[in-house]
């Protein structure tokens, strides 16, 4: 007997939403693979074009170009005119996914979406058995996070970032002494250190990767007042030994955050001050419903 509550109505907006997810997620895919492969910033610099002259102009299998291209089309993404069978991105969406758009790049986020897709069976044995997976699970984590932290960081960090701390640009210039927790592949670590010479810079991550990565990006740059390392955010063990700490976008993702919290007070100096920029959302989830990125926050927050 069919139910006299069930609204047929609903349903197929439901089913036509479930639809929509399924052609985004594919959309989401071809874009990463895009970004990848530098396929938006060539649209975005070629007129109209063929898809055997963007893979000419890419580099890049023409059969797998052309395959791509229907999905942008079909996505929405890029236009096709079928008289000239040419292809064109329109410069409003190169505005939001070429790296010309530096920290507005939304393609270099959504790398994201397949680098936890690739853990997802062990997430799968976690829902059942508890537990987790290991962080060096996620072997790429600390590059997208340098691409993506990096393109705000060179654009805002030094400039204007830091003078929001009332008379700490001019702290950093005479010589203090300054940790970045959580800092990644050091990226930030290293353009303070370069654009304030007389301070001394530690930065501490449990990615030995992102920490090599940053090191080598110290000698590349000839700085020597960085010292980067790795170490659990949860255990710094130091005491009054900072001026200044920051932590860029790497609270929310500490196990354990108010140790971690609990560590960086014991660790500043008794002037000192604590700089942290973090995701604009709350812990309660009636105040993330609409969320512009409540999905993706949460599912990520679920997966890594």
């Amino acid at each position: 007997m069919a139910d006299p509550q069930f609204d047929r109505a609903k349903a197929d907006a439901f089913s036509k939403k479930m639809l929509g997810i399924l052609n985004d997620a594919s959309v989401a895919q071809m874009i990463v693979i895009g970004h990848q492969v530098g396929l938006f910033d060539t649209l975005a610099g070629l007129a109209p074009s063929t898809s055997e002259q963007i893979a000419a102009a890419s580099s890049l299998n023409e059969r797998y170009v052309r395959e791509w291209l229907g999905a942008m089309v079909t996505g929405r993404i890029v236009d096709y005119d079928p008289a000239g069978k040419t292809y064109r991105l329109p410069p409003e969406h190169a505005a939001a996914i070429t790296r010309a758009a530096g920290p507005k790049n939304l393609a270099a986020l959504l790398q994201m979406v397949p680098m936890v897709a690739r853990v997802q069976q062990g997430i799968v044995d976690s829902f059942r058995n508890g537990g987790g997976v290991p962080y060096s699970a996620f072997n790429d984590f600390h590059q997208l996070m340098a691409e993506v932290s990096g393109a705000v960081h060179d654009v805002s960090l030094v400039d204007t970032t830091l003078p929001l701390v009332s008379q700490l640009v001019e702290r950093l210039r005479t010589g203090i002494d300054v940790l970045d927790v959580g800092c990644g592949s050091g990226h930030a670590v290293n353009l303070m250190a370069k654009a304030f010479p007389q301070s001394r810079f530690t930065g501490y991550d449990f990615s030995e990767e992102g920490v090599a990565a940053g090191r080598a990006e110290a000698q590349e740059w000839g700085l020597s007042n960085t010292q980067l390392a790795v170490k659990d955010a949860a255990e710094l063990d130091e005491v009054s030994r900072y001026d200044f700490i920051t932590a860029f976008d790497s609270i929310h993702d500490q196990a354990h955050p108010r140790a971690v919290l609990k560590g960086i007070a014991q660790a500043l100096r008794p002037d000192g001050t604590f700089l942290m920029v973090d995701v604009n959302s709350s812990s309660h989830l009636e105040e993330n419903r609409d969320h512009i990125l409540g999905p993706m926050l949460y599912s990520i927050s679920c997966m890594h």
